[in-house]
């Protein structure tokens, strides 16, 4: 069973301008091929569908806790988007013959503003949506651990290239944070790998380069020791990682690899404001107040 946490992994700094543009670029790392809805659900249906749990258990659970990881970057990446599409399109006017949504005829990423309400959505940077022929999973423990390999680096590989599009700084925030926490995971299929085969699969790396420190918004999540933490994402559960997860960490600051109780700290998810002119989420001031009063509690409203 999967537990919810009310919060982001970390905290999204709001941006001061909407900008359409970088959230047209960041949707490929929500539902591009190396997304993370691709990460997700390659490791949700491996673990699912994982033979020997018992016999093979800290392999499994090393899926299963990066799966969890994984809803949780869903999340962070569908709130960067809308962080950045926030206020991009809209006059004001709730009278649709004075075209409110005119200015998204301009922009390459429509479908945030016509599949959605100015918001994520689970599609690629052209607007082609998520598809399960992006997953992969074989049933075969080694060839699975190598395909997920192969995919965290792919991953990164985007990661950089959109980081290097974009100087928006809630777009560099939120990849400065999963280039960090994708070495993890490359590192950990990796490690995994080379326990079951005996290769030395560090000497793969790095494909491509795991070096952080070039980026500036990735170096404060290592300095903080984020490189080197797994997370159980459990609270009593998963307790066999350190079988793999183990030993001094081959990148970024020295240090001994960690595995951590629990989850991230975490951080309040933004509370967007309604946008009429897209009728979401579709309620007036009155028709909030009187919802209010139904459900008893008070909902915000000044």
């Amino acid at each position: 069973m999967f537990k919810r946490i009310d919060k982001l992994q970390i905290d999204l700094p709001k941006l001061d301008q909407p900008d359409p543009e970088s959230a047209g670029v960041v949707q490929e790392l929500l539902g591009g091929r190396f997304g993370e809805m691709s990460t997700l659900n390659n490791y949700m249906f491996q673990s699912f569908n994982f033979r020997s749990k018992k016999k093979l258990r800290p392999f499994y659970e090393l899926i299963a806790s990066i799966t969890a990881e994984e809803f949780g970057h869903v999340e962070l990446v569908s709130n960067t988007i809308n962080l950045c599409l926030d206020g991009s399109v809209g006059n004001g006017s709730t009278n649709p013959d004075d075209t409110p949504l005119g200015a998204a005829l301009g922009l390459g990423n429509k479908f945030n503003f016509v599949l959605g309400g100015q918001n994520a959505i689970p599609a690629d940077s052209t607007g082609k949506p998520w598809t399960g022929d992006n997953v992969f999973s074989s049933g075969n423990l080694v060839n699975d651990l190598l395909h997920n390999f192969y995919l965290e680096c792919g991953a990164r590989t985007h990661k950089m290239r959109v980081y290097q599009m974009t100087e928006n700084e809630t777009a560099r925030e939120l990849i400065g944070y999963l280039l960090v926490r994708g070495s993890v995971h490359a590192v950990a299929y990796a490690r995994a790998l080379e326990e079951v085969t005996g290769v030395n699969m560090m000497k793969m790396l790095p494909v491509p380069n795991l070096d952080n420190s070039k980026f500036d918004h990735a170096r404060k999540y290592e300095a903080l020791g984020e490189h080197r933490k797994l997370y159980r994402f459990s609270d009593d559960d998963y307790k066999l990682l350190d079988r793999i997860w183990t030993g001094p960490t081959p990148i970024g600051p020295e240090g001994q690899l960690e595995v951590v109780d629990g989850t991230p700290e975490g951080a309040e998810i933004p509370d967007l404001d309604q946008v009429p002119e897209e009728f979401a989420p579709g309620f007036d001031e009155e028709q909030f107040r009187e919802l209010s009063k139904r459900l008893q509690y008070e909902a915000g409203i000044r």
